[in-house]
This record gives structure tokens, sequence and C-alpha cells, in this order.
């Protein structure tokens, strides 16, 4: 069982970093409220998703999920 924690804790380090770079990598969302209006249709804009900005924030989703799934696994004791 050791074996498997080690290897498990090995990946959640390395969610982590590639986590907290994709998160610096973005850019800043606080334009204020004069800019809701034309914020609004860029940021809901049709090709969004396939813009680099999509692709950070997609991956951000899926790591953050597995950086809560690998903490929630590797705090039990059954590893």
């Amino acid at each position: 069982m050791s074996v498997a924690r080690t290897i498990l804790l090995v990946v959640f380090i390395i969610v982590s970093l590639i986590l907290a770079v994709l998160v610096l990598m973005q850019e800043g969302k606080s334009a204020g409220l004069g800019a809701i209006s034309g914020a609004a249709e860029t940021y809901w804009g049709r090709n969004k998703g396939r813009s680099m900005e999509g692709t950070l924030v997609k991956l951000t989703k899926v790591l953050a999920v597995l950086f809560f799934v690998l903490a929630a696994v590797l705090n039990t004791r059954f590893i």
C-alpha cells in the first residue's frame, strides 16, 4: 500500500504545480463594472472555447477536480 500512496502523492504534487502555473497564465477578469456590457460579448462569444484562454479555463477545471479527488483519496487511511 505504501507504493500506491507514494505514486498518488507524486501525481498530486505534479497536478498542484501544473494547476498553479495554469492559474497564473490566465488573464485577469477584474475590469470593473463599466466593462460589463462589452466584456460580456467577448467572454460569452462563440469562439471562446477554441481560444487559448478557453483552453486554459477547461484545463484548470479538470485539474482542480483532479486535485480535490486526489486530496480526498490521500486523506483516507485505506492507502
